[in-house]
């Protein structure tokens, strides 16, 4: 069921406006965002390391990967090329309780299935029959012994839904009403990535929502979980946008925010997986960069040149490698901005609502 030809959106025309949210420390660790103007009202017109073996019964087919691209070799058991191979099968959304109503939306919590893991995370549904188009948000890194349902990304959660999104926040296995997350399922991050990239086909079941008009944004990690999806799944969104993201490199964050923070963690990785030195190619089959030719879809980047919890340098290189690999990205640099991206915020969105208004009209 992978979309190949793309019809053109029946919502054309929606303005879309995307802010950030305000991030403290870590690896992406996001703090409560200080009050945003109102955005403007749009009304639309319209376990962890592998599949289960017996799949949910409330799931469609699975979504197979288009035949005509040839899938690299895999390099070892925990890899983004054992994920190209997998079947995911879209769940549908369960619904729990109505945390908030507005003139605008509704905010549900929900939960889905993720490859046989139970996922909680937030609904909006804005006001109106639909068809809305859908945006996925994949929050930067939050201890999961602190955090709860729907947290790191408000700002965009509320001006998503105000601008007639159908925003669907999931909050990953591991964190607060999800199933646990295996070590080193949550330190590869690929647990994360699988629970990014059913949350879209999930979010795409709903009957109010535009299957056909799907986006993606991910802050500080979670941009490193939208680039590993979105090489996982080239066909799976028509749009993705990062924040301040981290590096490409699975061994660079490696080094850069486990090994100063939870030594015992690198210690089970490289018990599990061999040392960088012992299996490079095992750490390069964990990096996104690594496949960065499989990326159909244009990207827009967004990175404060003082960022510092994930440096401004990994931004350039990531946008280099993204565009020696044939990918359409773009990156757009706040001079002085620093990781919380608070100061320029207004100037990222509107440069975020011209890119996705453009790409899906």
């Amino acid at each position: 069921m992978s979309r190949v030809v793309r019809r053109a959106p029946r919502w054309a025309g929606l303005l879309l406006v995307l802010p950030l949210i305000a991030c403290s420390a870590g690896e992406g660790q996001d703090a409560g965002p200080p009050s945003d103007p109102t955005p403007p009202r749009v009304t639309p017109t319209v376990q962890d390391q592998g599949p289960p073996e017996t799949e949910p019964a409330e799931t469609e087919p699975a979504e197979t990967e288009p035949a005509e691209q040839a899938l690299p070799p895999v390099p070892a058991q925990p890899s983004l090329p054992t994920l190209m191979r997998e079947d995911f099968r879209a769940s549908r959304i369960h619904y729990g309780r109505v945390v908030q109503e507005t003139a605008d939306y509704t905010r549900s919590e929900v939960t889905y299935l993720s490859s046989g893991v139970t996922v909680s995370g937030i609904l909006l549904r804005p006001r109106g029959p639909g068809p809305f188009p859908g945006v996925v948000l994949n929050h930067g890194y939050i201890n999961p012994e602190v955090y709860v349902t729907g947290q790191g990304l408000a700002r965009e959660q509320d001006w998503l839904a105000r601008a007639g999104f159908a925003v669907l926040h999931t909050d990953y296995r591991g964190h607060a009403g999800s199933d646990p997350a295996g070590r080193l399922t949550r330190e590869t991050r690929l647990g994360y990535t699988r629970d990014a990239i059913n949350a879209v086909l999930a979010l795409e079941r709903e009957p109010w929502v535009d299957p056909e008009a799907m986006a993606m944004l991910g802050r500080s990690m979670g941009g490193g979980i939208t680039m590993n999806a979105l090489v996982v799944r080239p066909d799976l969104v028509e749009a993705a946008v990062i924040y301040a993201s981290v590096s490409s490199s699975y061994l660079e964050n490696l080094r850069h925010f486990t090994v100063p923070s939870r030594p015992d963690a690198v210690a089970a990785i490289y018990d599990e997986l061999g040392t960088p030195a012992q299996a490079p190619e095992v750490y390069a089959g964990l990096s996104p960069r690594s496949y960065f030719d499989r990326i159909r879809d244009p990207v827009l980047l967004h990175h404060g040149s003082a960022d510092e919890i994930c440096p401004f340098l990994w931004a350039r290189e990531t946008q280099r490698l993204m565009q020696r690999a044939g990918a359409d990205s773009r990156l757009e640099v706040y001079d002085g901005e620093l990781h919380a991206f608070i100061p320029q915020w207004e100037l990222s969105i509107r440069r975020t609502v011209r890119f996705l208004r453009r790409q899906l009209a």
